[in-house]
């Protein structure tokens, strides 16, 4: 009987090990690449390349809902952001040796790929990769009309910083859908710039209504309690925002 139990055990730990890998190898991970244009360029070959290369051959892999963005204010330079989400850092890792192998990729986008260096439109772009967490694992794609999107990172001082923010945040999940802020991804960068940080990106219908949904966010009786827990105290010391808005071939 006692040989019996400590089976039984081993085979639920053994199971329980492989639901939380299944469930970590299920969290998506999100390219956002931000594409600074060069003064009196145009932005046709490169809007041209997403629209009628870029964008379908990664739908074609498999990689729905890709964002094209420009900031909604008049900044110089100009930048262009665009938000690939794959459902796993392997798909990520494979992406690129699928389009080199894509022939009908490589047609379609045949003059951003073949182009000179006086046409490329920019010098080069940044990249951030963002991991999805358990309490948020998936993108979500906003309701129509909720075209004023605000993205958020927030630097911590070290990585244990972050890791408390990060938690912070399962429980701030609520509050958000409560406030009227809706959330189309959440995760914490892997690579890229700004580190250590998380990211996000918030969709609302109007300036009007973000300004409502975070009064209501900084008012709701849940964030105040959990503003207040020692815990998360200088958890993060640094916030970056940019409003975006979808350019006409985004699909988000």
């Amino acid at each position: 009987m006692v040989v019996g139990k400590i089976q039984l055990k081993r085979i639920l730990t053994a199971v329980v090990l492989l639901i939380q890998t299944a469930v970590l190898a299920q969290k998506e991970v999100y390219e956002l690449r931000t594409y600074e244009l060069e003064f009196f360029k145009s932005d046709e070959l490169l809007l041209n390349y997403f629209e009628d290369a870029l964008i379908p051959a990664l739908n074609k892999q498999g990689v729905k809902h890709v964002g094209v963005f420009e900031e909604t204010a008049q900044a110089l330079p100009r930048k262009i952001y665009v938000l690939i989400p794959y459902n796993s850092i392997e798909d990520y890792v494979v992406s690129f040796e699928n389009l080199t192998k894509d022939e009908e990729y490589q047609q379609n986008g045949e003059k951003y790929l073949n182009a000179g260096e006086s046409e490329i439109p920019f010098d080069r772009y940044d990249t951030n990769l963002i991991r999805s967490t358990l309490g948020f694992p998936e993108l979500r794609k906003p309701k129509e009309g909720l075209d004023v999107l605000e993205l958020r990172i927030y630097n911590s001082h070290n990585e244990d910083a972050l890791r408390r923010k990060v938690k912070m945040f399962q429980s701030e999940f609520n509050i958000f859908n409560d406030a009227g802020l809706e959330m189309v991804f959440f995760g914490y960068n892997i690579a890229g710039s700004q580190m250590p940080c998380l990211t996000y990106l918030l969709a609302v219908e109007s300036m009007e209504a973000h300004a409502i949904g975070w009064s209501n966010f900084l008012q709701h009786p849940d964030w105040k309690t959990l503003v207040a827990e020692e815990e998360y105290a200088q958890s993060m010391n640094e916030i970056t925002r940019v409003f975006l808005k979808p350019l006409a071939i985004s699909q988000l």
